[in-house]
């Protein structure tokens, strides 16, 4: 089992405001991935569920990064990202209840959440599909000489795709204004990461393209922030794409259909321990920005939150039969 590293821990570098909206973040992601756990065991929520509880850290501290203009990508564990880009809870509830009120008008579902008006696009089921996605979008933005930046997210399985390579030789080679965020949770679905990769470094793949690349603890948001800040700055300046690995962890199985019979209970409550919510909240507490009533001030309305947008989504309305074919090319 890999040598777990301390929890992240001194002083947050922000202002109050900005350190408890990063807090605040994170907990709305927990408590909503939780209560579509419990959703799906009702059946009240079907199809699949990949749960992002764990990997907080990475969504929360990168998307804060980035600026309104800028385009996101992400995969099919991207509730997260989805929510954190500015897309309400309710549309995103209601979207995985697949009723019409939801962000993809219920078509989509858990994997594939959208929203236009965000700058948000997708949500991908195909491993690396958002990839050579992120090398169309830049380019568009290159040719018409925008300051855009765009985010795609993917997890380690995407790096053995042969669209990351692609997508990674074009925007290298075209200076597209791309920043590559990795979330590596050691785990593509049930593969540990030595199983699937002869080179498991994998800024070395992306630096065999001539990439900037950065190598960062995702469980620590503070770090994650930073990290993308200098990714996007550098993006920004011209200076062609960046790689940045974020080291994380998630604590749930790859999907509620994931028996988890690949990893050791203990590795998992070993990560627990550098988990992002309780780390990062005791680093405020430390700094006197916080109090154990303040965080459960937040955590409640965060809870509310969750209840609401459910409530939403239980009254949401199925599309009718006479619009399924809408929005539907057939050759």
């Amino acid at each position: 089992m890999r040598v777990i590293d301390s929890p992240p821990s001194g002083p947050v570098p922000y202002e109050r405001e900005f350190a408890l909206k990063l807090l605040t973040d994170m907990l709305r992601i927990r408590r909503m991935e939780e209560k579509s756990a419990e959703l799906y065991g009702e059946g009240k929520i079907r199809g699949f569920l990949h749960l992002y509880i764990g990997e907080e850290a990475v969504a929360v501290g990168a998307l804060h990064a980035l600026k309104p203009e800028d385009n996101v990508l992400a995969t099919y564990r991207e509730h997260g990202h989805a929510l954190v880009r500015g897309v309400p809870m309710e549309a995103i509830m209601a979207e995985m209840y697949g009723k019409r009120e939801g962000c993809s008008r219920g078509r989509g579902g858990s994997m594939h959440l959208f929203d236009a008006a965000t700058r948000f696009y997708g949500g991908n089921a195909i491993v690396g599909g958002g990839l050579p996605l992120s090398a169309g979008l830049a380019l568009a933005s290159s040719m018409k000489k925008e300051s855009r930046v765009t985010a795609c997210f993917f997890g380690e399985g995407a790096v053995a795709e042969g669209a990351f390579h692609e997508s990674m030789n074009l925007a290298q080679l075209w200076r597209l204004p791309v920043a590559f965020f990795c979330e590596n949770n050691l785990y593509a679905m049930g593969t540990a990461l030595a199983r699937s990769e002869s080179q498991t470094d994998l800024c070395a793949k992306a630096a065999s393209y001539g990439m900037a690349t950065i190598k960062v603890d995702g469980m620590d948001v503070v770090a994650v922030h930073e990290a993308a800040r200098q990714a996007c700055a550098q993006v920004r300046e011209g200076k062609g794409p960046v790689f940045v690995e974020f080291q994380t962890y998630r604590f749930r199985a790859h999907s509620m259909f994931d028996p988890e019979l690949y990893r050791d209970k203990a590795e998992v409550e070993e990560w627990k321990k550098r988990g992002p919510i309780h780390s990062y909240t005791a680093r405020l507490k430390a700094n006197g920005e916080l109090t154990e009533e303040q965080f459960l001030e937040l955590d409640r309305a965060a809870i509310a939150e969750v209840d609401a947008a459910v409530a939403f989504a239980e009254a949401g309305t199925w599309e009718p039969v006479a619009e399924l074919t809408r929005h539907v090319t057939a050759t």
